[in-house]
């Protein structure tokens, strides 16, 4: 009997790894005190969060990680004012 799987693409597979790696990486960064660098891994993790949750969200009705996924992008850039710019 044949399988039936979709085909990811490239981005798909750079997501499940980018994903945990930047956000992980980000908070690591902010919790051995270098804040400013934390948060700037974090925003580009948010690229990624953006991705998988508009995926979840129109493909299985998962709004709630869309809207958690834009508030924590709006956190992440004041936090980076905060940092870089005052």
């Amino acid at each position: 009997m044949k399988k039936d799987h979709k085909e990811t693409s490239l981005f798909d597979k750079a997501t499940q790894v980018l994903l945990p790696t930047l956000t992980v990486g980000g908070l690591l960064l902010v919790s051995l005190k270098h804040p400013a660098y934390g948060l700037s891994v974090t925003l580009l993790a948010q690229v990624f969060w953006f991705y998988a949750a508009w995926k979840a969200w129109k493909e299985a009705g998962q709004i709630g990680i869309f809207i958690t996924t834009v508030a924590m992008t709006i956190v992440t850039v004041i936090g980076l004012v905060n940092y870089w710019i005052y």
